[in-house]
């Protein structure tokens, strides 16, 4: 193997050799060696706000020097956030697979069994992108940018949760629509 590899690697040295000696070429590797510095990389995207929790600077005092860097809050214990919250995240990304399945191995399309396939990938749908606001956009960091998202996540829920209800109780349902598209598809072929 290092046989192999030794011929690449006296090129890439040979290379980058000449790439330097030439005062033309220099300038475009010194241009782009920037991109990969921190400072280029900042103008790129900027940090979040940088702010100092602790105690107020009023108070500071020579005694006190050691309080600016407090502990971090504990929240409440809330067993319906933590614990239940995941068993139920769980439980409905399983109980997908079933009702995905289900109108179309019965053989039969039931209006009631759309409806709550509609619900569930609803629900699923929402936790999940709750979830992604929640670990890259952090309210203590992004106060108003995170309430926003959630903001504009709640009214495409509900826009979306109007137009599944729509498209059951006026139109043919989401598993009669999958069902059409893939005869449709198989016909084409």
């Amino acid at each position: 193997m290092a046989s192999i590899m030794r011929p690449s690697i006296l090129r890439q040295a040979a290379i980058s050799r000449s790439v330097f000696s030439q005062p033309a070429m220099r300038n475009t590797v010194l241009r782009a060696a920037p991109l990969h510095t921190t400072t280029k990389r900042l103008a790129i995207l900027p940090p979040g706000p940088q702010v100092i929790h602790g105690t107020d600077a009023l108070d500071y005092t020579l005694t006190q020097r050691s309080l600016v860097n407090d502990p971090a809050p504990v929240p409440h214990a809330n067993a319906a956030h933590g614990s239940y919250h995941w068993a139920f995240e769980r439980l409905l990304a399983a109980s997908l697979v079933p009702l995905s399945i289900a109108p179309f191995a019965s053989g039969s399309l039931n209006p009631t069994l759309d409806a709550i396939l509609c619900s569930a990938l609803l629900l699923h749908s929402h936790i999940g992108f709750q979830s992604v606001i929640i670990d890259y956009i952090p309210k203590r960091t992004w106060g108003s940018l995170h309430k926003s998202f959630m903001w504009a996540l709640n009214i495409a829920t509900v826009a979306v949760g109007v137009s599944l209800y729509e498209f059951e109780t006026n139109d043919v349902g989401v598993t009669e629509a999958i069902k059409r598209v893939w005869k449709a598809s198989s016909k084409s072929e």
